[in-house]
């Protein structure tokens, strides 16, 4: 045989070996963190499940998963033995750990809004003739929304009067048959 012919079996020899020796790196990992581990510590079941150790054995772990509640877990079951400040974290919800720096991102959009639009930047240069121009702006916006409310007070006035000649016309037609009836 060519070596030619070899090499990819060669290439594929080798990505099996570098496979299984980073697995066994890992579940040697995996074995020492679960032989550390000490009464009194916080793990994370494969499960998911956040227990505190309370006795480990050879082949077992002595978990109390809630205060007065102990479960018996085999040492593979538990996927990641964790801080003191993390578990505290998680469990219990501590964030004193976190110093948090700059702005907080609210929970809704309505703190994002600001009610007066006066305060509003949009990138205009401060000055007098800006204040002439937002004068200007409200002065519009003022007789926009008056020429709105007057409109608005003619329609309704226009209605009435419609509503008005219509009722004066059903009398008459009333009238007009009562009249015919009669004769």
């Amino acid at each position: 045989m060519s070596p030619v012919t070899l090499l990819p079996f060669i290439v594929l020899i080798g990505a099996m070996f570098l496979m299984t020796r980073s697995a066994k790196k890992k579940q040697q990992a995996a074995v020492q963190m679960r032989n550390e581990m000490q009464p009194g510590t916080g793990v994370r079941t494969i499960g998911g499940m956040y227990a505190t150790v309370k006795e480990v054995h050879d082949e077992t772990v002595l978990l109390e998963v809630a205060p007065a509640v102990h479960a018996v877990y085999a040492k593979n079951a538990i996927g990641a033995v964790l801080t003191d400040e993390d578990y505290n974290r998680i469990v219990h919800g501590d964030e004193d750990e976190f110093e948090v720096d700059g702005h907080v991102v609210p929970d809704d959009a309505s703190s994002l809004v600001d009610d007066d639009v006066s305060k509003i930047d949009l990138g205009k240069k401060d000055g007098p003739e800006d204040a002439e121009t937002e004068a200007e702006t409200t002065a519009d916006a003022d007789a926009t929304a008056d020429a709105a409310k007057a409109d608005a007070a003619k329609a309704d006035a226009d209605v009435d009067s419609n509503d008005a000649e219509k009722e004066s016309v059903e009398a008459k037609d009333a009238k007009a048959d009562g009249e015919s009836g009669a004769k």
